[in-house]
């Protein structure tokens, strides 16, 4: 259990942390050239865009990530409290 609640601790933060780190290359890449990201789209475009946030654009997943990671802190209290046998 202990294992588990480890693995659904950390798993959910590297995956949220992938994918935000991987958009956040392509906005870099877009602003560097002198573009502006479209938030919505996913695409670079000429014109200004307004932000729009990663809460709003991914809720289930931003929400989903932290329900598993508290799942897994949950397994993990349990796991530590339990006597081995």
């Amino acid at each position: 259990m202990l294992r588990l609640g480890l693995l659904l601790l950390i798993a959910p933060m590297l995956v949220l942390m992938g994918v935000y780190f991987w958009e956040y290359s392509s906005v870099r890449e877009c602003t560097l050239s002198g573009g502006h990201w479209d938030y919505l789209e996913g695409v670079c475009r000429d014109t200004p865009q307004p932000f729009v946030s990663w809460l709003q654009r991914y809720p289930w997943l931003v929400n989903g990530g932290m329900l598993l990671s508290l799942v897994g802190l949950v397994l993990c209290m349990v796991g530590l409290y339990t006597k081995r046998r």
